[in-house]
């Protein structure tokens, strides 16, 4: 700025103040940016919140993974967000709002410097003015004096007396004017002194200051934009490692095998595919004539059909859409067949007629009624997840869901039952501290607990040998119905027995004793010859290590489970098998046995 003795100080004084209402303008536009950028966090982290999962899940799909760490990144970039905001109301709106009370309270110091300033001019304008009144009043005066005494020097008629009275008030007046004179130009001196000192000085120097003022409130705007993009720029390569974190987590995404894999594990049910209809012949009863090609029935005695292949046509008459027929039971059928009943025979036929293997129409209703049963299961998931009624065996479930589900609570029956006995082992030790140190208390108040602790054991044993039993009794049909769709593959001449995926019955019997369930013994006890294993009575765990170095022992490690086929007889040992079919005593009090109910003898515990 050029400045020039001319008064610009008004102007200046605006243009000050024109600067500082700039500053914080722009302080509140930083105010309202870093608003957005907390309220824009805040969003993203509800959002994130929303989205994200409250507990995690066992089986998930590689999206569904993808999907969560694409929010955790975004977590992290609301994070970087919030960082943002605070580095701006700190480093740059903070900054702002100091800086401008700094520039109010100079400029108010450069405009106070500059008022008194101007007032001081203002007074000894004011001084000299008054001087150079005071000497004209006085001149007047003086001459208004000397006219008096002129009139009455030359008046004839003035006595002596008036003329010199005339006189000294002239001497008198004259004085008074100089010395007016003399003050006059002593306040003119002073005045202009002062005035050039005004405008070439004083004022000249207030200017500069709210000059420097104003251009250091320009840098510092400069600096604050800087500063601005700064936040801004420090976050970029964050933000970056987060949108690459989310390009990554897009590129784990594996649609085969890994979530194709995890829906055919979800929904497989196990079921084998229904077989091939049989050929029913109806013309059976038709006789026929012996230069007849046709098809022919061989005939029994008396011309009348054997009611062994007599098929009847209004009782289990097949239809499409027809009444759903009864599926009798595996378990309760065989046990009904004595093991003495030889395999049923195929039919002959006699020379140069073929003749169909007799099919019942039952099985051919248990197939539709397994077809429709197929279809049925996988839906039955979404009602067991919305709470409805289910089994405690699970047999409502396909074979291999009910596979999974018996495991999947059978292992945590175990981590439950680890955690009963941890308790147990833990209140046993505190009582042997408790009766060796009787003061720190009293042995006695801790048997409650740990006899309920140990019938908690008992229940949580029952509990995981019964799912055992369930859960072999599916192995053991799954395993069967393995042999027999390889035993069907090499003779497919043969006819085939009707099996459901549930064990229903089947008309071939020698089929069903070939492959019994092999995990549960009790169900088929009368097939087992002389010469079988003996069946398990129960199971046990072991409690410590045993080297088996005697002959008749058996080799067990710590927390072993072996199958009970013998119990303790009164001589310390016990009878026992492993899962590879390998069978010694054991020392009794190395053990932890169960038997089941319906076997001989209690529940022990040892």
């Amino acid at each position: 700025l050029s400045w020039h003795t001319k008064d610009q100080f008004e102007n200046l004084d605006k243009h000050s103040q024109w600067g500082i209402d700039f500053l914080e303008r722009y302080a509140k536009f930083v105010k309202e940016r870093l608003e957005i950028e907390q309220t824009y966090a805040k969003q993203l982290r509800s959002l994130v919140k929303k989205y994200c999962p409250k507990r995690p899940k066992d089986d998930e799909f590689t999206s569904c993974l993808s999907f969560y760490s694409i929010l955790n990144e975004l977590n992290d970039y609301a994070g970087q967000r919030e960082v943002v905001a605070e580095e701006m109301g700190h480093k740059v709106y903070g900054e702002l709002m100091r800086y401008s009370q700094d520039l109010k309270a100079e400029r108010k110091h450069h405009l106070q410097e500059g008022r008194k300033a101007q007032q001081y001019l203002d007074q000894c304008w004011k001084h000299m003015d008054n001087s150079k009144k005071k000497f004209e009043r006085e001149c007047k005066e003086a001459e208004k004096s000397q006219l008096i005494y002129e009139r009455l020097d030359n008046d004839i008629n003035a006595t002596k007396s008036e003329v010199e009275k005339a006189k000294s008030q002239l001497y008198l007046r004259q004085h008074m004017a100089e010395e007016s004179k003399n003050e006059y130009a002593a306040q003119l001196q002073n005045f202009n002194s002062e005035q050039w000192k005004h405008f070439n000085v004083a004022i000249p120097q207030i200017f500069k200051n709210l000059q420097d003022m104003d251009e250091r409130r320009t840098v510092k705007l400069g600096e604050m934009y800087r500063s601005f993009a700064e936040v801004e720029r420090r976050v970029i390569p964050i933000i970056s490692k987060c949108l690459e974190g989310m390009v990554t987590a897009v590129n784990h995404i594996v649609v085969f095998p890994q979530d194709s894999g995890i829906v055919v594990e979800s929904f497989k049910s196990g079921f084998e595919p229904p077989g091939d209809f049989p050929f029913e012949d109806f013309s059976q009863n038709i006789q026929r004539t012996g230069s007849d090609g046709t098809i022919g029935t061989p005939k029994t005695e008396g011309g009348k059909p054997d009611p062994k292949h007599a098929v009847g046509r209004t009782k289990n008459k097949l239809w499409l859409f027809g009444k759903k027929p009864k599926v009798i039971h595996r378990k309760s059928l065989l046990s009904q067949i004595p093991p003495s009943i030889p395999p049923p025979s195929l039919p002959s036929f006699p020379s140069g007629h073929f003749q169909s293997p007799k099919f019942s129409t039952d099985r051919i209703a248990n197939h539709l009624s397994e077809m429709r049963n197929a279809k049925t299961k996988i839906p039955s998931f979404r009602t067991v997840k919305r709470g409805a009624p289910t089994l405690e065996d699970l047999s409502h479930l396909p074979p291999e869901q009910r596979r999974k589900k018996l495991q999947q609570r059978i292992d945590e029956l175990n981590k439950e039952l680890q955690k009963e006995m941890d308790q147990r082992d833990a209140l046993n030790k505190m009582k042997d501290v408790y009766e060796k140190n009787p003061q720190m208390g009293d042995p006695g108040s801790l048997q409650p607990k740990i006899s309920e602790t140990i019938c908690n054991m008992e229940k949580l044993r029952s509990e995981i040998h019964k799912n055992e039993s369930w859960l072999a009794e599916v192995e053991g049909k799954h395993g069967s119905r393995s042999e027999r769709r390889s035993s069907a593959d090499v003779n497919h001449h043969a006819p085939h027995g009707r099996e459901s995926p549930e064990g229903s019955y089947t008309d071939d019997h020698s089929q069903e004793h070939r492959s019994p369930p092999q995990p549960d013994p009790h169900e088929f006890d009368d097939e087992f010859d002389d010469d079988d294993p003996l069946p398990a009575i129960g199971h046990c765990k072991a409690l410590y290590s045993f080297d088996g170095s005697n002959e008749g022992t058996l080799v067990m490690k710590e927390n072993e489970v072996l199958y009970v086929i013998e119990e303790d007889k009164g001589d310390g040992w016990t009878r026992v098998r492993k899962q590879g079919g390998e069978e010694g005593y054991v020392p009794t009090s190395y053990v932890e046995i169960t038997l089941e109910k319906n076997s001989k003898g209690a529940v022990t515990y040892i």
